[in-house]
């Protein structure tokens, strides 16, 4: 019933539409200054990770399989995240203000916060995952006020060839 509401609800969407905005435009701004100032380097954060890794109240490494994926190949392609961290922060950022592609959107800033979670970092993530589950798990109804009400009945029509995706019974 809650997911109904939360994924066909006209009402619903304009809610959906304010917490997209909000989540979208501190993902934008995030990466866009990161972008701007052309300096942004995640060696730091990522040695800082590996030195000081989440513990248990006994003391030991909560995420080891985590530390050992920042060790054996982010921390040597590093690189790699100097650009798509601060581009993924921005495209995520443009897609949840723009409505277009809005469950992509979601679902690439969650796997963000994840990783810095993951990495130790708390602030604002535990409100960011939960405000993009919420985008997450209403689907379409997320960007029905925005780009995806044209986009997505495009995918369907030319990539997916009309076909309707198969509805979930409860």
């Amino acid at each position: 019933m809650f997911m109904n509401l939360l994924r066909e609800n006209k009402i619903v969407a304009g809610i959906l539409t304010i917490l997209r905005l909000y989540l979208g435009y501190a993902w934008f701004t995030a990466g866009l200054g990161k972008i701007q100032s052309g300096a942004f380097n995640a060696s730091g954060f990522l040695g800082n990770a590996v030195a000081n890794p989440v513990k248990g109240p006994d003391g030991s490494v909560v995420y080891a399989w985590y530390v050992k994926f920042l060790e054996s190949f982010a921390i040597p392609n590093v690189d790699i995240f100097n650009f798509i961290v601060p581009w993924g922060e921005t495209l995520v950022g443009l897609g949840l203000m723009l409505g277009c592609l809005t469950t992509a959107a979601a679902f690439f800033g969650l796997v963000m916060n994840f990783s810095f979670f993951l990495a130790g970092t708390v602030s604002h993530i535990p409100t960011d995952l939960f405000l993009g589950f919420i985008i997450l798990a209403a689907g379409y109804n997320a960007g029905r006020i925005g780009l995806d009400r044209w986009v997505v009945p495009f995918i369907r029509k030319t990539v997916l060839k009309g076909k309707e995706p198969a509805k979930q019974h409860a």
